[in-house]
C-alpha cells in the first residue's frame, strides 16, 4: 500500500511520507523470529535472547535520533501526526498536515458517493517511547500488522510471551493501537480504550491488480515461462490446459504442503471422473514474491519441492513452484489466468491476496482462520475449509472445475462483492480521520475496538448502507 496511498495524498496536496531505516541483516533475522513465535509457527525453542534485543534497541536508537535530532521528522516542528507499523520493509508513516488539508473529512461524502464498494513483521516499536521523550504530545499510532497468538503470549515463560513483554514495553506508550479485525490478535494487555480495528489494503489500479490488456498478459506470461525454463521448472501450459493457484510467499504459516496434499486429492478425484482426460487436467502453481528480510524462503521452497517428489512424484510434472522476481505485473497475469485461487495458510493475519483474487473475479478456497473469514462470504465467493481438511478442500475445487454454471455464479459474486475497506480509498479514510481528529480538531479517541472505517463514515453521516458490501463486524467481541 505505500506507494498507492501516498500517491494518493499527493493528489489531495497532503504533506504525507515513508520514512526508512537503515538496514541491518542481524535485525532482519530478529524480526523474522518475532514474527514467527507470536504466530505460533516457530520452533519451540526458538527465543528472543539478550543479545538480540541488545542488537535491536540499539539499531532503532540509531535511527531513531536521526529522525529526532534538529530537523528531523520527529524534531520539535516537525510532523504533526506519527503512525508506526509493520512492514516487511522497515517503513514507518508520518503526516504533516497543513492548514488547507485538515478538515479532510468534508471530502469523505464525496469520495463515498464517487467510488462505489467495489509479509510482515513488528519492528519499529522502540520508536514510540523514543519520540515521546522530544515530543510528549505528539499523537503516536501504533499499526499492530500480524496475528498474535494472544492465547500464547500470556502463559508464564512462554516463547511468546517473553516477545510479547518485550514489544508491548514499548507500545503501551502509543496513544492507540490498531489491530486486524479478529479479537484473538489482541492480547489482555491493550486496553480496550486504545483499541481500533482496520484490515489490510491493497490497491485496484497498482500493478497487482489493474486490468491488463490481451498482449500485456500474454507477455507477462511469457515472461514466466523463460523464468521457468532458466530455473528447469516444470513449464505452465497455459493455455492449453487450466490452472489453479496460490499466490503467496514461501512462508511456514502459508500451508504450503496442506496446498500439495489438496491438488494431489482433486487429481483423484478427477481421475475417477472417465469425462476428463490427463491432458486436460489443471495444473498447481505456487509462486509469490521473494522479499530481502524473509530469510525462511529458501528453506520453506527446497522442503516443498522435496515435498512433492517424495510424497506425490506421480504428480510431480504438474506442480510449478516458483519464486518470482519483484514483478507486480507478472503476479497479477498469473493470478488474472488462473481459474480459481487457494489460500490454505495455517497462521495469517488478513490476507490481501484473498482480497485480491476476489477482486479479480476468482473464487477463492480458503482456510478458516486468522481474518481470512472475513473477506470470504462460504459458498458465494468462495468457500472456507478447517485447516488440514484437504479432503474438503480437494472437493470444492473439484465442485468449481466440473460445475460451470456454479464456477460462474461464485465468480460473478466474489467480483461484486469486495468491500471498500479494503482498498487506496477506504484505507486513506481511516488514515486521514485518525489524522483530523487527533490533530486538527485536538480529540483524544477512545474507538473501544470500533472499527476505523465506521467511526469515519459515522462522523460525515454516511454510515454503511444494510445491501454496501463491508467486511462482517458480527462475533468480534473486544478483549481489555
Amino acid at each position: 500500500m505505500r506507494h498507492a496511498i501516498i500517491r494518493f495524498f499527493n493528489l489531495l496536496d497532503v504533506d504525507c511520507a515513508w520514512y526508512v531505516p537503515n538496514p541491518s541483516p542481524s535485525v532482519f533475522r530478529t524480526t523474522k523470529n518475532n514474527h514467527n513465535i507470536l504466530q505460533g509457527v516457530a520452533d519451540p525453542n526458538l527465543r528472543l535472547s539478550q543479545e538480540a534485543k541488545d542488537n535491536f534497541d540499539a539499531w532503532i536508537l540509531k535511527n531513531g535520533l536521526r529522525w529526532t535530532a534538529e530537523g528531523g521528522p520527529l524534531a520539535p516542528g516537525g510532523v504533526d501526526i506519527a503512525f508506526i507499523g509493520e512492514s516487511s520493509s522497515l517503513r514507518s508513516f508520518y503526516l504533516r498536515m497543513k492548514p488547507s488539508e485538515i478538515e479532510f473529512l468534508t471530502l469523505l461524502s464525496y469520495w463515498f458517493g464517487s467510488f462505489p464498494a467495489i509479509s510482515d513483521d513488528p519492528q519499529m516499536p522502540g520508536l514510540i517511547p523514543l519520540i515521546k521523550k522530544v515530543r510528549p504530545d505528539l499523537p503516536i499510532i501504533y499499526r499492530s500488522h500480524i496475528e498474535i497468538r494472544s492465547d500464547l503470549v500470556h502463559i508464564a515463560g512462554s516463547p511468546q510471551e517473553e516477545v510479547w513483554k518485550y514489544l508491548w514495553n514499548n507500545i503501551q506508550h502509543a496513544d492507540m493501537f490498531i489491530s486486524h479485525p479478529v479479537n484473538k490478535f489482541v492480547p489482555s494487555d491493550v486496553p480496550s480504550d486504545k483499541l481500533a480495528l482496520l484490515g489490510a489494503a491493497t490497491d485496484w489500479l497498482d500493478g497487482l491488480n489493474k486490468d491488463l490488456e490481451p498482449w500485456d498478459s500474454g507477455f507477462y506470461m511469457g515472461e514466466f515461462r523463460n523464468l521457468c525454463i532458466k530455473e528447469k521448472m516444470n513449464e505452465l501450459k497455459w493455455p492449453d490446459r487450466d490452472y489453479i493457484v496460490q499466490i503467496a510467499r514461501f512462508d511456514p504459516s502459508k500451508g504450503i504442503p496442506n496446498v500439495i496434499d489438496s491438488y494431489a486429492k482433486f487429481r483423484k478425484l478427477l481421475e475417477a471422473d472417465s469425462d476428463y482426460d490427463p491432458e486436460d487436467i489443471p495444473q498447481m502453481l505456487i509462486c509469490g514474491h521473494g522479499a530481502v528480510d524473509d530469510p525462511d524462503a529458501s528453506i520453506i521452497y527446497d522442503e516443498t519441492i522435496a515435498f512433492i517428489h517424495t510424497k506425490y512424484p506421480e504428480y510431480a510434472k504438474d506442480f510449478v513452484v516458483m519464486r518470482c522476481p519483484p514483478s507486480d505485473q507478472l503476479l497479477n497475469a498469473l493470478m488474472a489466468n488462473s481459474k480459481f485461487a487457494l489460500q490454505l495458510s495455517t497462521r495469517e493475519g488478513f490476507e490481501v491476496k484473498v482480497s485480491e483474487a476476489l477482486h479479480a473475479a476468482k473464487p477463492v478456497i480458503a482456510s478458516r482462520t486468522g481474518g481470512i473469514p472475513l473477506q470470504i462470504v462460504d459458498g458465494k465467493s468462495g468457500y472456507l475449509c478447517d485447516v488440514g481438511d484437504n479432503a474438503a478442500v480437494a472437493k470444492h475445487m473439484y465442485n468449481l472445475y466440473t460445475d460451470e454454471a456454479l464456477y460462474r455464479s461464485v465468480s460473478q459474486y466474489a467480483k461484486t462483492h469486495v468491500s471498500d475497506e479494503v482498498s487506496t480509498v477506504g484505507n486513506a479514510v481511516a488514515w486521514m480521520y485518525l489524522a483530523v481528529m487527533h490533530v486538527s480538531r485536538g480529540v483524544k479517541l477512545q474507538p473501544k475496538g470500533a472499527w476505523l472505517n465506521d467511526l469515519a463514515r459515522n462522523e460525515v453521516g454516511e454510515p454503511y448502507e444494510a445491501d454496501e458490501p463491508r467486511l462482517p463486524r458480527a462475533g468480534l467481541n473486544v478483549q481489555g
